[in-house]
């Protein structure tokens, strides 16, 4: 019984996701997101109140999905630095959405901010995932000092990129700035990581 509604609810959140991706978070409707799964308003209804319910349920969704991901690549990739390589060349595997529709993440926090949205804060928790996951990978890379600015310069770059690439729909400044990035990337450790 709770697993056919678990199930319902899934999908409706997935639905969402993927909505607010493609077509902006103000830009979708209850009546997108129930026509994408294919279900009545009243089933809707039960199990999401609000939009702003649906906008919470996919953050989380969206978190827990990078968390995983994150915790799969430490397993699989056993050199912080050929992870971080991996998390750059994460825009060239995504490269046919990026080019089309931006980052998942910047552009709903971008829209969320615009409208100064009481969810906003939530939904840069998605960003301080990805900087704290890096933070830890330049601490066992040995640099001691400003992990956090070169983090988020990491993700500067990263959405520079995605930013560019999106507006001008081209995949081949996508795959230079990933270059780009990672020949930051090695001229950064070393020199953070001495000891001053």
């Amino acid at each position: 019984m709770g697993s056919k509604g678990d199930a319902l609810r899934q999908r409706i959140v997935a639905a969402a996701d993927e909505l607010f991706y493609k077509k902006g978070y103000e830009n979708t409707s209850f009546r997108d997101i129930s026509d994408e799964v294919n279900i009545s308003r009243g089933n809707f209804y039960y199990h999401f109140k609000s939009k702003d319910e649906i906008l919470n349920a996919v953050i989380d969704a969206r978190i827990s999905a990078f968390e995983s991901m994150l915790k799969a690549w430490d397993k699989k990739i056993i050199d912080p630095k050929k992870r971080l390589y991996y998390f750059i060349d994460m825009l060239s595997r995504n490269e046919d959405e990026i080019t089309s529709y931006g980052c998942p993440v910047g552009g709903l926090c971008t829209e969320l901010a615009k409208t100064s949205h009481a969810m906003q804060g939530d939904a840069n928790r998605m960003f301080i995932v990805f900087c704290d996951w890096i933070v830890t990978q330049l601490k066992l890379l040995g640099i001691k000092n400003n992990t956090k600015q070169v983090a988020l310069h990491l993700l500067v770059l990263a959405q520079g990129a995605v930013t560019i690439s999106n507006a001008f729909e081209d995949k081949r400044f996508l795959q230079q700035e990933v270059k780009r990035a990672k020949q930051w990337l090695d001229a950064e450790i070393p020199k953070y990581s001495r000891d001053e």
